[in-house]
């Protein structure tokens, strides 16, 4: 048995906590929570335009409540061009028309805070729409005032080195402008100009931004696309000194304008786990990052039925410093990246997972989790408890929690950014418009359609996976080990199966997965607990006493068990 790397055992102390806005605050809220990931535009529909927004969302939080999560992660929803689905910011301090209004927010924003829910919303650093007028203005003229706000070039020649990110449909990551006759930088699509964090004028802006939306309440930020904020020739322009400059100088802004009010800052940095620790710096940089590694080789190791590709990533794992946290998730607004594993794993994946080529995108799957699993209960169910009982803070995707199917149709990453499925009556309950006005079609396929997957009838049937993830969700939230605890592997002969214990204090949480589609048995060497009870932590039933020899357990196919090791 092997202690691996983790997130620093600070443990929980209610000392450690402070008041803000007469509430008490623990600091590192973040670590215990389960978060939520949403579009505002295909949540709820509160106006009955076929577009969802901020009163259509404000009036399905007690969904939110009732499913157990702590934090909402809010995709863009400011003025847009949406040829990026809101990821091109034409105005960072405003909402999108279509989403409602800065009213609208701010009594969406204090519901939520008042159901004990925090917000956190979508900072996009690196990059702008090109119809922002920062980018409107620096075309106009080499001379204007705003030129340096983005990275200008005569020719394609500077910056060689750097990788095209989206593949598929960018050639170069210089793009020729007509009306200045220079080229401009963007690490993504064409229409998104990169900012020029060397001008030190773009930083005090975007901290003009931040402040404008912690000043309306949210609780932090979830910062897109991190690594790629400055340039510099003979380098891949990613995870440069400068760019944790610009950061840690954020970071201490933050910190210093609201002390004590529990702000959080996580990283979108999808890079190798020892590329991304270095955001954390030393406790001044990002509170979180999000693991993305560890994610494809979860579905890998599901399906080579072996826990190695998982052993294997979080072993390569650095420790964090002290509140240091991972985020972790199955799925999310964008493809299933495959860009952090060998050719030979991203072909595997794709000959498993993504047979048909239109499921494919970029270097990723367009696919939503059941249909990935391919509507599997058991599987779905034993990722998603994997998910909940690693080191790190997880994510659900909008839709996950009862199973919502995907549309590879449809352009890009649309087809997993479909409405919200509510009930089987009339657009699935999500908006009292006609169909044709709904910002997209519906999922409608006899397997995944509205009509036979929706909040309603699932919320009505105790077997059904919304209340499994319901169930899930209340026994972790009973200790703090799987938010706060180390992590330490089982490596027994039987590969198929994945164990690993979570420690915090004199707590002891004992995790066992079956990957394999068969019944398998395993012996565990749990010697260090001997004369400890297991007491399986869903239905309570105890199992027989451990001892010095070897423990032996059956699991059913897909099978998994969370045991508390009770000393008596």
């Amino acid at each position: 048995m092997r202690r691996l790397a983790g997130p620093a055992e600070t443990g929980y102390s209610l000392a450690a906590c402070v008041r803000a806005g007469g509430f008490l605050v623990d600091p590192e809220w973040y670590r215990d929570a389960v978060f939520y990931e949403l579009h505002v535009r295909a949540f709820a529909d509160g106006n009955a335009d076929g577009v969802g927004d901020f009163l259509g969302l404000t009036e399905r939080l007690d969904h939110l409540v009732d499913l157990g999560v702590d934090c909402l992660w809010l995709l863009p929803f400011y003025p847009s061009p949406r040829r990026d689905d809101g990821y091109d910011i034409a105005d960072y301090c405003a909402i999108d028309p279509a989403f409602g209004t800065l009213d609208d927010f701010r009594l969406f924003l204090a519901e939520a805070h008042a159901r004990g829910l925090r917000v956190i919303t979508e900072l996009v650093l690196n990059h702008t729409s090109d119809q922002h007028p920062w980018f409107i203005a620096a075309r106009a003229s080499r001379d204007s005032p705003l030129r340096d706000f983005y990275v200008w070039s005569d020719t394609t020649e500077r910056y060689r080195d750097a990788r095209i990110i989206f593949c598929d449909t960018e050639k170069s990551n210089w793009t020729f402008d007509e009306a200045s006759q220079a080229y401009y930088w963007h690490r993504f699509y064409a229409h998104q100009p990169d900012l020029n964090f060397d001008n030190p004028k773009v930083l005090e802006e975007i901290w003009g931004v931040m402040r404008f939306w912690l000043d309306q309440g949210v609780d932090g930020f979830r910062v897109d696309a991190v690594p790629y904020l400055i340039e510099r020739d003979g380098t891949s322009c990613e995870n440069l000194p400068e760019t944790h400059g610009v950061l840690k100088e954020l970071r201490r802004r933050v910190d210093t304008a609201y002390p004590g009010h529990a702000k959080v800052l996580l990283a979108e940095s999808n890079m190798w786990p020892e590329d991304v620790r270095p955001y954390f710096g030393d406790g001044d940089e990002f509170h979180m990052a999000f693991h993305f590694p560890i994610m494809p080789r979860m579905f890998m190791a599901l399906r080579l039925e072996d826990r190695k590709p998982i052993i294997d990533i979080i072993e390569r794992t650095p420790s964090l410093p002290p509140g240091g946290q991972w985020g972790l998730f199955l799925r999310n607004h964008d493809e299933l990246t495959l860009e952090m594993v060998t050719q030979i794993e991203r072909d595997y994946m794709w000959d498993e997972y993504a047979r048909d080529p239109i499921a494919r995108l970029n270097l990723g799957i367009r696919r939503r989790l059941a249909p990935l699993m391919d509507n599997d209960r058991r599987r779905i169910e034993l990722l998603t408890a994997m998910l909940f009982s690693l080191n790190g803070s997880p994510f659900l995707y909008y839709g996950d929690e009862i199973g919502m199917g995907d549309d590879v149709t449809r352009g890009d990453r649309n087809g997993v950014r479909t409405p919200m499925q509510w009930s089987s009556r009339r657009n699935a309950g999500f908006a009292p418009a006609e169909v044709t006005s709904l910002f997209a079609p519906l999922i409608d396929d006899p397997v995944f359609g509205f009509a036979s997957v929706n909040v309603e009838s699932q919320r009505g049937s105790t077997s059904s996976l919304l209340s499994w993830v319901k169930a899930l969700l209340r026994v972790r939230k009973q200790t703090h080990v799987f938010g706060r605890g180390t992590i330490r592997f089982f490596t027994p002969k039987n590969h198929r199966v994945l164990c690993w214990l979570r420690s915090l204090d004199a707590e002891d949480v004992l995790v066992v997965n079956n990957l394999a589609a068969t019944a398998q048995a395993v012996e565990l060497d749990l010697a260090d607990f001997a004369g400890a009870v297991p007491v399986e932590m869903f239905g309570g039933s105890l199992f027989p006493r451990i001892k010095a020899t070897s423990y032996m357990l059956t699991m059913a196919p897909y099978g998994f068990y969370w045991f508390r090791l009770r000393r008596i």
